[in-house]
């Protein structure tokens, strides 16, 4: 189920944008990126719509996701 972000606290989408871009598997290459930019890059995909929040309600969990990767019956 897509979360709208605009129907969260600001404080909870900001614990939740950090608490994706420490995960494992978020590097974003060659180079060092601080935390703020990172969050920054996250708050203006889902912006754009290129990526939404996705909460799993069977597993109770929350992830972020390409639009363009989920399926098309949403």
């Amino acid at each position: 189920m897509i979360v709208p972000f605009e129907q969260l606290d600001a404080s909870t989408l900001q614990s939740l944008l950090e608490e994706y871009a420490t995960r494992e598997g978020t590097e974003y290459g060659e180079r060092d990126v601080d935390l703020p930019e990172k969050v920054a890059s996250l708050r203006r995909q889902l912006q754009s719509g290129d990526v939404v929040i996705w909460f799993e309600p069977g597993e109770e969990s929350v992830n972020l996701v390409l639009a363009q990767d989920l399926p098309t019956d949403v």
